[in-house]
């Protein structure tokens, strides 16, 4: 099998790194792959101290085949980190998979990355792989998706390449085709609000882009019917995962999830159990909305 190179991002996290190390280190094939460690420059003095010991600690790990690190001397900030460091290394080997410094792994992460990225080489239609799902029960083991995810994913040279930075183009090209109700999951999450914040400067995001770029371009993402990521930045120390427990779930050490023969085209029964999801999840939100507000009146 050729395996892809990993690409680990981190910054000035050193719990989560550790974390996410850790259990990428358990992977199957992890002695067999090549690992690139980026990692970005403090942006501010109080980052420093924190991104030095970030530093400290990635110049420890091995496990791999080989440990590659990278070390930023100006700070890029996620979004162009990701960029830079995903197009350096995808357009030397042709594929990538790419993690960063807030996941955690099963391990048969790296086998399902791997199986597909070799099936799936030859397919214009298919985007990328993801290793993380919404905690639903009932997926199948696994199937095809518009909508991919950024926790935990993989791709190759010739997709990663069509990849449009400007926001701007993205989002003109959605207006014209008349879906946005369709790219944002029937209404139930916003991403074209999150692609016009991109326009007006509000956050710098690669993976709104990501998405959109392979939206336009009718591409299909892999999804696993079980999460083999567990996302652990929900706990305020993100770029851009506020504190919640939306997507709190008991990652499973022990299910291989198993690449099937499928039709490539969108599995409408999946996407409909993920809209639910959200819906469900907005639901809950408006009702500690109208709770707190309640309250508000009542105290204030």
């Amino acid at each position: 099998m050729e395996l892809a190179p990993i690409v680990l991002f981190v910054y000035n996290r050193p719990w989560h790194t550790q974390q996410t190390v850790e259990t990428l280190q358990k992977n199957e094939l992890s002695d067999r792959s090549d690992l690139f460690i980026y990692s970005d420059a403090p942006k501010d003095e109080q980052s420093e101290e924190a991104v030095q010991k970030v530093r400290k600690y990635i110049h420890t790990i091995d496990g791999f085949k080989t440990v590659t690190i990278r070390i930023g001397e100006k700070n890029l900030g996620l979004a162009d980190s990701i960029i830079d460091g995903v197009s350096k290394v995808v357009n030397k080997y042709g594929r990538v998979i790419v993690l960063e410094d807030d996941l955690v792994t099963s391990p048969y992460f790296l086998r399902f990355m791997n199986d597909a990225l070799n099936k799936y080489a030859n397919n214009d239609n298919i985007a990328s792989i993801s290793g993380f799902i919404e905690p639903i029960v009932g997926l199948p083991e696994n199937f095809f998706l518009e909508k991919g995810s950024s926790w935990g994913w993989a791709t190759w040279e010739k997709t990663w390449n069509s990849f449009e930075k400007d926001a701007n183009r993205l989002l003109f090209e959605i207006n014209r085709s008349k879906k946005k109700k369709q790219f944002d999951l029937d209404g139930t999450f916003s991403f074209y609000s999150m692609l016009l914040n991109q326009i007006d400067g509000k956050i710098d995001s690669w993976a709104i882009r990501w998405y959109a770029s392979n939206f336009i371009n009718k591409k299909l993402h892999l999804m696993p019917g079980k999460s083999l990521v567990r996302n652990i930045g929900h706990d305020g120390s993100g770029t851009h995962c506020v504190k919640n427990s939306y997507y709190d779930m008991v990652l499973s050490l022990d299910h291989q999830v198993n690449l099937v023969t499928i039709d490539i085209v969108e599995n409408t029964h999946a996407r409909e159990m993920i809209i639910s999801f959200y819906k469900k999840k907005r639901s809950k939100t408006n009702s500690f909305k109208t709770q707190f507000r309640r309250l508000r009146k009542l105290f204030w």
